[in-house]
């Protein structure tokens, strides 16, 4: 598989520019969050469909010749969304697969988005299968929520985003699940800022493959399985991140949930438990900021229920 680069990021950037929202970041004081370093948010939970899985789902879509029967995918649940919004916006039809974990908030907006849904499997693996032999049977274009270049290339418009709105980042915390954001970023800075990946410590797919050398199947559950249960890192990722990732920290949920609630009663900003997982590394202690170090934290997803923050 071919590592993605600056220019096929690049050319995702002028492909999908029309169809995703530029989104904001926030300069933190210093000592917000109890930390002394300067820690800066990019609000990618604010991009189409709640999630920064829009830009890979665009420049798939976009990249390719969409068959009559339409673009088909399987997702914990917010790159379904992505895909049936861009379903939706180019005029194709969308067959999603998510798994029975896939939260209700999240089903919910497939259905209104036109998508058509299957729940099936307990996890995302078993969803992808079942979304592998429907592809085959009705030839409609398969958009994979990690694992294809177009779709590396489209996050990486993250990594390109974050460095011209604060280009002077030490540091940027990811969150992984199946490792196509954390591709796509450490792709674009290319050493130019360490890139962090931060992993739940029950959905460890990407820590594991760089333990072992090579992708590994991982058992996976805990409070971001929806969208960080991946139960095997991508070859693309896997590949990129030995490269390009400085190194890979592990937080339990509880931490998750401390990070998620933190960011809704200091900055109003309603995270899922994966769009929390990056700034989790830091209040946990599992990444230790320098007191001068400028972090980026990707603050990633944010189709929680707002109730679940009440």
């Amino acid at each position: 598989m071919n590592e993605v680069t600056r220019a096929d990021i690049m050319a995702a950037v002028r492909r999908i520019g029309p169809y995703v929202r530029r989104t904001p970041v926030i300069d933190l004081e210093v000592g917000a969050f109890g930390v002394d370093a300067r820690l800066t948010l990019k609000l990618e939970l604010l991009q189409h469909g709640g999630s920064f899985k829009a830009r890979g789902a665009f420049n798939r879509v976009l990249a390719a010749a969409v068959p009559p029967a339409g673009v088909i995918a399987a997702s914990g649940g917010n790159h379904a969304i992505a895909v049936a919004h861009a379903a939706r916006r180019l005029g194709y039809r969308a067959e999603i697969f998510v798994p029975v974990v896939c939260p209700p908030v999240k089903v919910e907006l497939l259905r209104h988005l036109g998508a058509e849904v299957t729940q099936f499997g307990a996890v995302y693996a078993e969803a992808f299968a079942a979304c592998q032999a429907r592809a085959e049977i009705t030839g409609a274009l398969l958009v994979h929520a990690y694992n294809q270049p177009e779709v590396v290339a489209g996050q990486g418009m993250v990594g390109w985003e974050f460095a011209v709105q604060s280009s002077d980042l030490d540091t940027v915390l990811v969150a992984v699940g199946g490792g196509g954001l954390i591709a796509g970023v450490a792709a674009w800075y290319a050493g130019a800022a360490r890139v962090i990946g931060v992993e739940p410590e029950r959905s460890p797919a990407l820590t594991r493959a760089l333990e072992a050398g090579e992708p590994v199947d991982v058992t996976v559950g805990g409070v971001a399985v929806d969208s960080l249960g991946a139960s095997r890192a991508g070859d693309l990722a896997f590949a990129i991140a030995r490269r390009w990732v400085d190194r890979m920290v592990l937080v339990p949920d509880e931490h998750i949930i401390a990070a998620q609630r933190a960011l809704w009663e200091t900055a109003r900003v309603a995270a899922e438990p994966g769009g929390a997982t990056a700034l989790a590394a830091v209040l946990a202690g599992a990444y230790q900021p320098a007191p001068d170090e400028r972090v980026g934290i990707l603050v990633c997803g944010g189709n929680v229920d707002p109730r679940q923050l009440a």
